[in-house]
């Protein structure tokens, strides 16, 4: 949902409500069932991306992770605009990166608090 707020709408794809005969529930009721949950789920997660975009801490987050895609070297990345042999030239000169966490854990708890 959050892709899809971003996007700006449904347009050119949309949504998909499926309802295959892979379970044992079957009959009408409970294919009827299974479109309203869906149409729920579908409706928190409508709540949930608003409330991401409208806080914009994740937002805040990602960018200082990718700061280092504004400046420099990495910059240039982002343009298209290096080559393989400037990235090695500069991999040699500045030698082992320092290890920095993603902060994979971070980021999905922050997310789950949405939801």
């Amino acid at each position: 949902m959050l892709i899809l707020l971003r996007q700006g709408g449904l347009d050119p794809g949309g949504l998909n409500f499926d309802c295959k005969v892979r379970r044992e529930s079957t009959n009408l009721d409970d294919m009827f069932i299974a479109h309203i949950g869906a149409m729920d789920t579908f409706a928190r997660g409508l709540k949930a991306a608003a409330a991401i975009i409208a806080d914009k801490v994740m937002d805040g987050m990602v960018a200082e992770r990718y700061s280092t895609f504004d400046s420099g070297i990495g910059a240039k990345v982002e343009e298209g605009k290096s080559s393989f042999a400037e990235l090695e030239e500069f991999a040699l000169k500045s030698g082992e990166p320092e290890k920095k966490s993603g902060q994979q854990e971070l980021y999905e708890m922050t997310l789950n608090y949405y939801c």
